[in-house]
């Protein structure tokens, strides 16, 4: 009888273990919070890393600190590299070009995975008449319109965004003359005319706007600096609409948080919407605004207060600004896209006794700031895509050789990447249960293989070795096609690649990932569990009743 007995409680004991672990694992995963999918960035160049800062690259002398330089930016999470090209250093004689430096800029870029900002002004003197002003436009707009069409077509399809000239609204930028903004525009139009020619796919930023509130010029009537809200309304009274693809924007903090609301009068960060105001008048809403100059000073406290052209703020401060600054605008500007800080690291040309010295994010010694830190710190979590819809832009998307950007306004976000290469591949880093790929089907596409963490993917068809693979192929053409890839993940972190079969053209637009459904209370093992250990507990009460000559209960 003994025996029986510490048998049944053994089984009574291991059943009920089982029973409090199915809704313990329910309570868990019911009670984890599911995080909310992240908006949709449907405007164009909007979905992308969102942290750039601005390089001195060609200034360096010394090979290894350039490189140092780009290397130290990646392991930042910078994205982005806003870089000047010298129109006068590339073609010093018209038609005679000097690329090598800038070449070896480009690889290095493209080395450490750093998308490049190109800025294309400071024309050379054959372009000019008067060359009293280094800075100013040439005579004829033509011959800038050429370097445009030759610099484009060498880096087709390693540089894709362009800045057309420098803060044309304030002197010297447009030279020992008033400021033009119908001049200027005529400038724009003929770039962007010939950027198009050498590389369709290239996009076209207008020069940034220099934050001012204008400074007149001895003509009567005219500006020597133009108030920058004034210049870009009489950009686009000349017609500027359909000139660029990105506005270009400075956002400097001054001493003000980032908080801190617009006013025609203040010159803080964000003075910005107020030239969002602008586009949206001129029925230009579906175009981004990037930040070509973008954060806040941390001068000394003891600094002369003369010399404070862009007011302080302590290091602490600057960091934690702009942190806050592009969170804010994520979150609430869905047309902001890239924030290029001022600056990442200079080469010595910018002394301490320069209110300029203390944006640095990096010392000239490679010794890190604070907002550095900070900086890799925000960008890391961005590497890793939660619930929602991401373009093919997103930092959580890898594209290796092999692929093509291409702007398609029938595709989400209106632009993808193509490959017909055998052997292309990309990867998307995602939590959550189920992926979906969203592409082109048409007669043309061809197939793509699918792993999950380095395997295959269940629920997936496989070829004869075994990998699974998604085939795009479709007598009926569809963008924004949906295809499913994943279901079911699991928690974690995972990554998924694809990599294109060389069977035909790939088009990949966009990823949605969902979390896996919530669980279903389970009713069916509790129930079984419930009425065993009802079962099993009048056994054993029996045999305890039995062995004190007592009627089992």
């Amino acid at each position: 009888m003994r025996a029986r007995v510490y048998a049944l409680a053994l089984c009574l004991a291991v059943i009920a273990f089982a029973l409090g672990g199915v809704l313990l694992r329910f309570f868990l995963s019911s009670g984890t919070s599911v995080p909310e999918a992240a908006p949709a960035r449907s405007i164009p160049n909007t979905d992308v890393n969102p942290y750039g800062a601005n390089f001195f690259l060609a200034r360096e002398v010394e090979e290894w600190k350039r490189e140092k330089t780009v290397k130290m930016a990646a392991e930042a999470g910078i994205g982005w590299a806003k870089q000047q090209f010298p129109w006068a250093e590339i073609e010093p004689r018209k038609g005679d070009f000097n690329w090598e430096k800038y070449d070896h800029i480009v690889e290095l870029c493209h080395k450490y995975g750093l998308q490049i900002i190109a800025r294309l002004d400071r024309p050379p003197d054959w372009s000019r008449r008067d060359n009293t002003i280094p800075e100013a436009p040439p005579d004829d707009f033509e011959d800038y319109g050429d370097f445009v069409y030759h610099f484009v077509r060498r880096y087709r399809g390693r540089i894709r965004y362009i800045q057309v000239w420098n803060e044309p609204n304030i002197f010297p930028e447009w030279g020992n003359r008033p400021v033009d903004p119908a001049g200027y525009v005529e400038l724009l139009r003929i770039a962007y005319r010939r950027a198009k020619e050498a590389d369709p796919n290239v996009y076209v930023l207008s020069a940034p706007l220099a934050i001012t509130l204008g400074e007149p010029h001895p003509e009567p009537g005219k500006w020597r600096s133009m108030n920058d809200l004034d210049f870009l309304e009489g950009m686009y009274r000349a017609g500027a609409k359909d000139y660029f693809d990105i506005l270009s924007a400075n956002a400097f903090g001054f001493d003000r948080p980032p908080e801190d609301p617009p006013d025609p009068q203040v010159l803080n960060f964000s003075r910005v919407l107020l030239l969002r105001e602008i586009m949206e008048r001129h029925g230009d809403a579906d175009k981004p605004i990037w930040f070509n100059e973008y954060g806040w000073n941390a001068a000394p406290e003891d600094f002369p207060p003369e010399k404070l052209i862009w007011g302080r703020v302590s290091e602490e401060r600057q960091a934690e600004y702009i942190l806050r600054g592009i969170e804010l605008a994520r979150a609430r500007w869905p047309w902001a896209g890239v924030f290029n800080i001022w600056y990442f690291r200079q080469v010595g040309h910018i002394t301490p006794d320069e209110a300029e010295y203390y944006f640095r994010m990096v010392d000239v010694d490679f010794t890190p700031r604070r907002v550095y830190y900070a900086v890799k710190d925000a960008a890391a979590a961005l590497k890793v895509a939660g619930p929602g819809h991401y373009e093919e832009t997103n930092p959580a998307v890898s594209i290796g050789a092999g692929w093509q950007a291409a702007i398609e306004p029938r595709a989400s976000g209106q632009a993808c990447v193509v490959s017909d290469v055998a052997g292309a591949s990309l990867s998307f880093a995602f939590k959550g249960g189920d992926v979906d790929l969203i592409a082109l089907r048409d007669e043309g596409a061809g197939r793509l293989y699918v792993t999950l963490d380095g395997r295959s993917v269940a629920g997936l068809p496989r070829d004869e070795e075994g990998r699974s693979y998604v085939d795009l192929r479709s007598p009926n053409p569809q963008w924004r096609a949906r295809v499913p890839l994943v279901r079911g993940a699991g928690s974690g972190q995972h990554v998924l690649r694809l990599t294109v079969a060389g069977e035909g053209r790939c088009v990949v637009d966009a990823f949605e990932v969902a979390m896996a459904p919530a669980p279903s209370f389970p009713y069916g093992p509790s129930a079984l569990l419930a009425g065993a250990l009802a079962a099993l507990s009048w056994l054993l009460n029996r045999e305890l009743s039995r062995g004190r000559g007592r009627p089992p209960v």
